[in-house]
């Protein structure tokens, strides 16, 4: 294993870090640091969907219902090849309810599954296939 591949991976952990934090602290404006414009995913519902504001919308479209939430990422695994890689990381995603919802929570486990490029700004995730295997709570939480 070589410097470049060793600072890749770090490059992409921070990055899936930062995107845990731009969820639960609802910084859409901030999505283009960690995923590409031309973004293409599967949130898990089967529907495949493209680009980043599509993906803005995806995350808001939930996480803006509720109140509070964590998303913790872990067991990350990266391979890096080229300029290109694929990372898989184990989430657990803790939401709580809002307003006169504030009791309820649900929890979600799962795993992303994430292609990245080497682009001119660095690192970005241009696919992303989440997987939920599990799911404990009240889906109103993330219910209008």
């Amino acid at each position: 294993m070589d410097l470049e591949v060793l600072l890749a991976e770090r490059e992409i952990h921070h990055r899936l870090g930062l995107f845990a934090r731009i969820l639960d602290r609802r910084e859409w404006d901030r999505i283009g640091e960690v995923f590409a414009d031309d973004i293409r995913f599967n949130y898990g519902d089967g529907e495949e969907r493209a680009g980043a504001e599509m993906l803005r919308w995806n995350f808001s479209r939930f996480l803006d219902n509720c109140g509070p939430s964590q998303h913790l990422l872990g067991s990350i695994q990266v391979e890096v090849d080229g300029d290109r890689a694929l990372s898989r990381a184990y989430v657990q995603a803790r939401h709580q309810g809002r307003g006169d919802k504030a009791h309820l929570f649900l929890d979600t486990n799962g795993e992303y599954i994430d292609g990245w490029e080497r682009r001119a700004e660095g690192w970005r995730i241009v696919r992303r296939d989440a997987r939920w295997d599990m799911a404990m709570g009240d889906y109103a939480v993330i219910s209008p």
